[in-house]
């Protein structure tokens, strides 16, 4: 049996080889892509940490549904709403549930109008973070989350309250529970229909609240709303416009300039002193009793407050 001889090839040659067969086109394959160099590579990294750290939320749509035919109306502009820096930032990354909370008294319980704050701010921050709950009187309306990133809007509502009925440590725990990124705060209503009005317990009123929110959550925005205005009964036939309204929109403005709140100044939005109460029951946003609104009021006041929400969302991301 003879050996055969193992034929050595000189690396030389190999290396000329190897390099005719890169050059030869691949048969029915695509080509390969180009391999980036080492300095684009960086480049590359770099693009996608850029953009890991930018806002995933640009600006959003905000409509403009004050009516033209309201008279003596202001600007749908937040107050002091650097004061939601914090809540815009989570939202703008877009990356785990972001909460709302708002609390109130009958305006909020009827749940007309948080709803509507809901679906106009879902629409613009995703409501894949909730499931489609139906919503009435007869239900709660908090949110149920699914685990998704978006926007979750809880309300918690009751008859007749001032700000001093959620100032307990059973309100506050239900309240905290949620988890709020936000908290807004829908009084003054009940506070000023009364003759008895006094504005330093009204503003001591929502200190202690504040005070109690801030022992929970210390880091938790607070927005305050001030309420639409109502009438009141001058004789048993015959309602003014409630005349201590605008001291309580005021005591509350006040407030929320002290304790560097955001604010929302619906009263003199739609007309203020002069004018809201006349707007609202001209285009018959009112109930018989002049003080609860119909659905359309409810819900015209929903959007108007998402709207101004909205309107410094924008302002931050442009900033």
């Amino acid at each position: 049996m003879t050996n055969a001889k193992t034929m050595r090839i000189p690396n030389r040659i190999l290396l000329l080889l190897l390099t005719a067969m890169l050059c030869l086109p691949l048969a029915a394959q695509d080509k390969l892509p180009p391999q980036p160099a080492v300095q684009d590579t960086m480049a590359i990294l770099t693009l996608h940490a850029y953009h890991a750290a930018q806002p995933i939320l640009g600006p959003v749509t905000v409509t403009d549904v004050l009516p033209s035919t309201f008279t003596n109306t202001g600007q749908n502009r937040l107050l002091h709403a650097e004061q939601l820096a914090p809540f815009f930032a989570k939202l703008c990354q877009g990356t785990e549930p972001v909460r709302v909370v708002q609390l109130g008294d009958s305006h909020v319980r009827g749940h007309v109008f948080p709803v509507a704050v809901r679906h106009t701010l879902e629409q613009a921050f995703g409501a894949q973070a909730v499931f489609p709950d139906s919503i009435t009187y007869r239900t709660d309306a908090l949110a149920h989350e699914t685990g998704a990133p978006g926007l979750v809007y809880h309300a918690i509502g009751i008859n007749g309250a001032t700000t001093e009925k959620f100032c307990t440590t059973e309100q506050m725990e239900a309240v905290l529970s949620l988890h709020p990124d936000l908290i807004i705060l829908s009084f003054g209503t009940n506070e000023s229909f009364t003759r008895g009005y006094d504005p330093v317990e009204h503003f001591a009123q929502m200190d202690a609240l504040l005070t109690l929110i801030r022992h929970y959550n210390p880091d938790v925005a607070v927005l305050v709303t001030t309420p639409p205005g109502c009438y009141v009964r001058a004789t048993r036939r015959r309602r003014v416009v409630n005349p201590r309204g605008e001291t309580a929109a005021r005591t509350i403005l006040a407030f929320a300039e002290r304790r560097q709140l955001a604010a929302w100044d619906l009263y003199n939005l739609v007309g203020g002193q002069r004018c809201a109460c006349l707007n609202w029951k001209n285009h018959r946003y009112m109930q018989r009793d002049q003080v609860h609104y119909t659905a359309n009021g409810y819900t015209l006041q929903g959007q108007l407050l998402a709207e101004a929400i909205l309107q410094a969302f924008n302002d931050y991301v442009a900033h």
